[in-house]
């Protein structure tokens, strides 16, 4: 049980820290939205091309796909980093074709930091040597960043992932609760559970936990939109998709979607402990891909039922986290109407 909480304390301040870079740190935002999309670009593909297509359908080609994709994690994270904080694609791709063999963050941290170096080169040098300039300076800058940073990220990140992995393991229901409404909240809020999950490598049950959590809480979403009528029926299948999409809605509705996420994701998340579900695949903890990616490291047909466990554990946790809502709402509006009688009462006694 110690390491229970070691590892959902480790969770939270990896979070935390998680949070305030990507709402403080300049263009911190646009930069975890790149290593979301590195997640779907090298991970994603990985496993299903890789173990389904490949393993599983013994399509040869398919697999050669997959592990293409899986093992260009560093520079796609480089690029799609760099791209999304507005550097010029030539610089972008410069610095990702110098990270073979990177890891994801490694990768991400040089990305980050291209982005603000890349814009000065071009600002400083003079126009129509910028570019050759450029390339020839910031592909070694990349590549060292990157070979820097991997140290530190083996030494933290990961080693919290390994905390949360192994505590996963001895505590898997207590774990499969907590951990899968953590992922799904942050799965829901402007932040990203694929970017949090790639950065810290979850893998095995962990990783099985966020994914199966991601999808059952999906029906979460939808049954809250749908009770307290968030918009119309687009919104609530938007929502179920890709909670980001709505990220407009959920912030100003935070208390009855974060509860019933909350509540579903772990109901979901003991789903995935049930069966028995692992992903060997980090950063594919959102919906569609927590659907796909448990497919290429399991029997179909445990992952199977244990989906259609979390959508119903995902539905309960929407309805629950509704009524209760709605229970302390309704009292709340009563006693802000018993109040504002009794203030008439107090103010018509002394105008007589």
């Amino acid at each position: 049980m110690l390491l229970t909480f070691k590892g959902i304390g480790l969770l939270i301040l990896a979070l935390g820290v998680f949070s305030i870079f990507s709402l403080k740190a300049p263009k911190g935002k646009e930069a975890m939205t790149g290593l979301a999309g590195t997640a779907i670009a090298t991970f994603l593909v990985e496993a299903i091309h890789n173990f389904i297509s490949g393993d599983l359908l013994q399509i040869a080609f398919l697999k050669e796909v997959g592990l293409s994709s899986g093992s260009m994690s560093g520079a796609i994270a480089a690029i799609l980093v760099s791209l999304k904080m507005g550097v010029n694609p030539i610089f972008a791709v410069v610095a990702g074709a110098a990270l073979s063999g990177v890891g994801i963050i490694p990768g991400f941290v040089a990305g980050y930091i291209v982005g603000f170096v890349a814009p000065l080169i071009e600002k400083k040098l003079p126009q129509g040597v910028e570019v050759i300039f450029g390339a020839l300076m910031i592909a070694p800058l990349a590549r060292f960043i990157a070979v820097m940073t991997a140290p530190v990220v083996n030494g933290t990140l990961l080693n919290i992932g390994n905390v949360i992995v192994n505590a996963s393991e001895q505590s898997p229901i207590v774990m499969g609760f907590l951990l899968g409404g953590m992922i799904k909240v942050i799965c829901t809020s402007p932040l990203s559970s694929m970017a949090l999950t790639a950065m810290l490598g979850l893998q095995g049950p962990a990783m099985g936990i966020a994914c199966i959590a991601s999808f059952g809480g999906a029906f979460a979403n939808g049954i809250v939109f749908k009770k307290l009528k968030l918009g119309d029926s687009s919104n609530v299948v938007a929502v179920m998709l890709e909670p980001l999409t709505q990220a407009d809605i959920v912030t100003s509705n935070p208390v009855p979607i974060y509860l019933s996420n909350f509540l579903g994701g772990g109901l979901a998340g003991i789903s995935a402990v049930t069966f028995g579900i692992i992903t060997n695949a980090p950063g594919t903890a959102s919906p569609i891909p927590g659907m796909l990616a448990p497919f290429a490291f399991n029997d179909p047909m445990k992952v199977i039922p244990a989906l259609l466990f979390a959508a119903v554990g995902g539905s309960i946790g929407g309805l629950v986290g509704t009524m209760i809502y709605s229970y302390f709402n309704r009292k709340k509006e009563k006693n802000t109407i018993r109040k504002q009688v009794i203030l008439s009462g107090v103010f018509k006694t002394f105008l007589r």
